[in-house]
């Protein structure tokens, strides 16, 4: 390295020594020891004359120590000036660069290629009274490059290349940098690889540093990763350069290139007859040395056994699970045996696969059905049968199910639908109807039938339906607009059209016809289910009292034959020119009166019944409680409810009001201060003589009344409230005084009332009663 460097700046020193020499054949002055600057001499001061400088190029090699700043060159001017000086400007000037008063152009410190390569710098020179002699003219100093940089890679590589790649097939690319001039050996980098990595299978361009394929045979299987080292050198690649590495990981890819194969030549297994379908019964191993997205088998089922089973790819192996596509049954088949073949598609491979000879791609399968006891299996999946409507039939069909086991058990029948109208025989499946279908109501049943297997109680269900069938049993019904007569129609007028319906199913074909012979009107029926009324003769008039009406006979031609008569009413209208009418009387049509009509109706009427039925139950309990409530004896106002009228004041022989009067006044019972039981105090009063009657002249209400007066007469704790509340306080406002006997008493009184005899007869009554002196043992309240 330093020989080269010194041979190189020989050359450099000899090419300067040329260039001074030939400045001394042109009258410049030779540079002694080092490179001068030399300029012309100017003309006289007062004459300004174009200078011209001539600057040789300047070097300053880089890296070059300097503990002491050495000479690059000299500043220098041909004018004989005794005393002068320079002064130099710009990049790094008398920092990195200095000059003497001689000219002389020092370098200060060591400088950097790769930091900085180039200087530009300015000079003046000036004479001893610091005038300027020769203006700023520009220079530059190179910094020569030195190979002092290696060349750097960012990091290691990676990249990767599919198995079986052709021969070229680029991997990836490596660059390094060098720092040093790129317009030199110092800064060119080449690049190969090194025996610390893998060299068989991949090479580099030296140039461009693309990794490339050199063989065709890669396979992932036998390795799946490459790490090869590459060089990077400068001074373009000779022994001097300097070099570093950097590490390239190589990743195979995988391709399918394998076949799978079957981990085994013969698979064993065993299913329940009972096994539910498209469920797996078990699964076939494979084995693929590719990678599992490259994993694609294809299995193949030979002959009838793929009716019954099929092979399924699992998740996520991909291997192949073997499901059932065909209920299975011990009694007919116990086993099945048969072969599977796998294939792969090898769509992209250019070659055989590798292990195409190894490659178990057979293999057999025994497949062990197991017995188990199996639920009672119907004849058909859905029974359907026909019912003529408003029939009871007998015997419907049969529905039929059997124990599928050889132990062919028996079988119990059942309709689970409990409002169902068809029973079934719980032995035999036979199925009858419990009362007549009408299709009108409802035209299909529909239910489920219910085999249970006995003793074991497995049970299965099927659907049945049973279609009603259809009978002419309804009668056609008319069905017309409004029919109007005008009263200038005249005879064959078509006054309105007659159709009609029918709630059965078959085709009917309607006829129609009078039921009763009409003086003016008619029909006259098509023969296509309708017809035309018409006037027959008229007049017809808006005054005339009298509806016109006609009875209209249908026939629905089926089998059999029903025929209607429904009453058709015809108003009577006057119309203009048109036939428009203006003017209606009010006419009645009745038409047939519907079954839901007639449901509604009975059903109101019988409501009203029921309503009626408990009003008089209701009545007839209150009776009977107030009957009972008279025969009890805790009733205390039974003297009031005897609906007895009084008689006035000439009555007085019922009851003296005196003590009703007291009884007011004062609250207290009417008890004897010695507590023992008295009579009562309407006892005590005097009563005229009567001559006592038969009691077989009296009824049973006097028997009753007088039975209660005895009662209440002897009843001291009695206290005739009604009667007190009626009759004890007239008010307080009337100056006159109260007109009423209840305020007196026929006791305790200051009047005497003897007088009243003498007023005669009609006053004698009032003369006993108040005239009678009450016992010694009367309690006055």
């Amino acid at each position: 390295m330093m020989a080269w460097l010194q041979l190189w700046t020989m050359g450099l020193m000899a090419i300067m020594s040329v260039s001074l020499a030939a400045a001394g054949d042109s009258g410049l002055p030779a540079v002694e020891g080092s490179v001068e600057i030399v300029k012309k001499e100017s003309h006289p001061v007062l004459i300004r004359q174009k200078r011209d400088w001539i600057w040789n190029s300047l070097y300053v090699e880089e890296e070059k120590p300097a503990p002491t700043a050495y000479k690059i060159g000299q500043l220098k001017s041909s004018q004989k000036v005794e005393v002068k000086s320079f002064k130099i400007e710009g990049e790094g000037a008398n920092t990195i660069f200095t000059v003497d008063q001689k000219g002389d152009l020092f370098v200060t410190r060591s400088l950097d290629r790769e930091e900085k390569n180039a200087y530009h710098l300015t000079a003046r020179m000036y004479d001893g009274n610091n005038k300027v002699i020769e203006d700023s003219g520009e220079f530059v100093v190179q910094v020569t490059d030195l190979n002092d940089n290696i060349p750097v890679f960012p990091g290691a590589y990676n990249g990767s290349i599919t198995e079986r790649s052709t021969i070229g097939t680029k991997v990836v690319e490596v660059r390094a940098t060098d720092a040093d001039d790129p317009t030199t050996a110092n800064g060119e980098v080449r690049y190969s690889l090194t025996p610390h990595g893998e060299l068989s299978a991949f090479e580099i361009d030296s140039i461009t540093g693309v990794i490339s394929c050199k063989i065709n045979t890669l396979d992932r299987e036998t390795k799946s990763q490459f790490v090869v080292v590459v060089k990077a050198q400068d001074m373009r690649g000779m022994a001097s350069g300097s070099t570093s590495t950097t590490s390239v990981t190589i990743t195979i890819a995988d391709t399918n290139d394998n076949i799978a194969s079957f981990t085994r030549k013969t698979y064993e297994l065993q299913v329940p007859e009972n096994h539910k379908l498209n469920e797996k019964i078990g699964t076939l191993e494979l084995e693929d040395r590719d990678q599992i997205q490259n994993k694609e088998p294809l299995f193949i089922i030979p002959n009838d056994n793929s009716k019954v089973f099929s092979i399924e790819l699992s998740s996520p192996n991909k291997d192949g699970n073997l499901m059932l596509k065909q209920a299975l049954d011990y009694e007919t088949t116990s086993s099945y045996t048969f072969t599977v073949q796998v294939r792969e598609n090898l769509r992209n491979l250019r070659f055989p696969a590798d292990n195409m000879i190894s490659a178990v791609t057979t293999a057999q399968v025994n497949i062990k059905v197991l017995d188990v006891d199996e639920a009672p299996l119907f004849s058909l999946p859905i029974y359907t049968f026909t019912v003529v409507e408003e029939r009871i039939v007998s015997n419907i069909g049969t529905v039929t199910a059997r124990d599928p086991d050889k132990a062919n058990k028996s079988i119990r029948y059942s309709i689970l639908d409990k409002d169902c109208p068809i029973s079934i025989n719980q032995f035999t499946g036979q199925l009858s109807t419990l009362r007549m279908l009408d299709r009108e109501m409802e035209a299909t049943h529909m239910f489920q039938v219910k085999a249970q297997e006995e003793p074991s109680g497995l049970e299965s269900f099927v659907k049945v339906n049973i279609i009603v069938q259809d009978v002419n049993d309804n009668k056609p019904e008319l069905t017309v607009d409004e029919i109007f007569v005008c009263e200038n129609d005249l005879a064959d007028t078509v006054i309105g059209t007659l159709r009609a319906s029918d709630k059965d199913d078959q085709p009917a074909s309607f006829r129609f016809s009078l039921a009763s012979e009409s003086s003016n009107f008619s029909i006259k029926d098509y023969g296509n289910s309708t017809a035309d009324f018409t006037v027959k003769q008229g007049p017809f008039s808006l005054d005339d009292p009298k509806d016109y009406s006609v009875d209209v006979r249908i026939s629905d031609g089926g089998r059999p034959v029903q025929t209607s008569i429904t009453k058709l009413a015809i108003k009577s209208c006057r119309c203009d020119a048109r036939r428009i009418p203006t003017q209606c009387k009010a006419g009645a049509r009745r038409m047939g009166v519907s079954v839901h009509a007639l449901i509604a109706i009975l059903l109101c009427i019988l409501t009203i019944l029921v309503i009626v039925i408990l009003f008089v139950m209701r009545k007839r309990y209150q009776k009977d409680s107030l009957a009972s409530l008279k025969n009890s004896g805790e009733i205390h106002e039974q003297l009031v409810t005897y609906d007895e009228e009084g008689g006035g004041e000439m009555d007085t022989n019922g009851y003296d009001v005196s003590i009703l009067s007291s009884a007011c006044h004062d609250g207290s019972l009417l008890r004897h201060p010695d507590r023992h039981p008295h009579p009562s105090l309407y006892a005590m009063v005097q009563k005229p003589p009567h001559h006592a009657q038969p009691t077989a002249c009296k009824g049973d209400m006097a028997v009753m009344i007088e039975v209660k007066k005895g009662e209440a007469d002897h009843d001291r704790d009695g206290f005739p409230y009604d009667t007190l509340h009626i009759y004890g306080y007239e008010g307080p406002e009337s100056l006159a005084g109260s007109l009423s006997s209840l305020g007196s008493s026929s006791t305790g009184s200051n009047l005497d009332y003897d007088f009243l005899n003498d007023w005669g007869p009609r006053f004698r009554t009032l003369a006993e009663l108040y005239g009678v002196d009450a016992p010694d043992y009367y309690h006055q309240y």
